[in-house]
């Protein structure tokens, strides 16, 4: 049997992935995960990455307490799904300038702890080391960019509280845009807006006027839209509450010209950036998810075929959803955009 490395060497050693935390234990479980495995897997969950089954496992107390290199710069990427926030935070990942952390499970412990029932101040005091654990890079002078799971959102703003210093971006798609995407993505995407809805009801995070019985006289596009609302709602307000370091982004201003996004999107996290090795870098030439090549205008023409499918149930749940909106003063076009379509 293999010893396990020291505290201080997992902790120094950015391959070292901070993967899950356990409550009952109060320790974080570390598997190694090189900056080359990340580039190529959508997200950072054992799905894509395999099953961990010996992973190192370290007391918080003890990985709080390490000497440990100075932390990275670490910002944030928020988004609502169906976006492209996976091509853009692989975008971001450049050595020497940025590592991206595409859906980190750790922070889905987050989650999940909260809802259970966790203190809110040992909540926080957890939160705190766990970011500390995520923000190591893997070069000096090199930020941290976190792209958390969407059923993150209700914790975004405790995270930026935690981190003063970090900046952030809203990606999000258009109301419709969204809903084409959940329409083609076929049965399992819309019992995955369901999931989500339930989750973000135990989070207390939709504000939006509903009685709990009314979710269920509601079709599956309907309940998406009530999800797309209530993220659409909280990202208003958190663009309202730190404008001077968060900015919005829409998915098909992203799309359309790619380049261009990651540009501002690196200017508004204050990475240096260069436009002619934005343009080269790989996933903006690839699909985010299976790693295929991704032709221009790819997204377009799969929303237009959802549109002829579905255009007519989709015009009826955009009728209702921009009345909702309406009614909660929720802007369908979120303010401050980085880059203007």
């Amino acid at each position: 049997m293999t010893a396990a490395p020291p505290v201080t060497a997992i902790i120094d050693d950015a391959e070292w992935l901070a993967h899950r935390y356990d409550p009952g234990h109060d320790a974080f479980h570390f598997r190694r995960v090189p900056r080359a495995v990340r580039g190529g897997v959508p997200f950072l969950t054992d799905l894509h990455l395999g099953e961990e089954v010996a992973p190192v496992v370290l007391r918080r107390t003890d990985c709080r307490e390490a000497p440990g290199e100075a932390r990275a710069p670490v910002h944030f990427l928020f988004h609502s799904a169906y976006c492209a926030s996976t091509m853009l935070a692989q975008a971001l990942d450049q050595p020497g300038v940025a590592t991206s952390l595409s859906e980190p499970v750790l922070l889905n412990d987050m989650v999940g702890w909260r809802r259970r029932g966790a203190e809110s101040r040992a909540h926080g005091r957890v939160m705190d080391d766990a970011l500390a654990m995520l923000e190591r890079g893997f070069a000096a002078g090199e930020a941290v960019v976190i792209k958390p799971s969407n059923i993150f959102n209700p914790l975004a703003r405790g995270a930026l509280m935690l981190r003063p210093e970090a900046r952030a971006i809203l990606l999000h798609a258009p109301l419709r845009a969204f809903l084409l995407s959940v329409a083609r993505k076929g049965m399992w995407c819309r019992l995955w807006c369901r999931e989500l809805l339930e989750g973000y009801l135990a989070d207390g995070y939709v504000q939006l006027g509903f009685e709990a019985r009314d979710y269920f006289r509601q079709s599956d596009l309907q309940v998406a839209a009530v999800g797309w609302l209530a993220q659409q709602q909280a990202f208003a307000a958190l663009l309202g509450w730190a404008p001077d370091r968060i900015a919005s982004l829409d998915s098909e201003a992203l799309t359309a010209d790619p380049v261009a996004a990651v540009s501002a999107a690196m200017d508004h996290l204050g990475l240096a950036s260069d436009r002619a090795a934005i343009a080269e870098h790989p996933a903006l030439g690839r699909n985010s998810k299976s790693g295929a090549p991704f032709a221009a205008g790819e997204r377009q023409r799969d929303l237009g075929v959802a549109e002829t499918a579905y255009g007519e149930e989709i015009d009826q749940v955009v009728g209702w959803a921009e009345v909702v909106a309406d009614r909660a003063g929720i802007p369908l076009a979120l303010p401050r955009p980085m880059l203007i379509r």
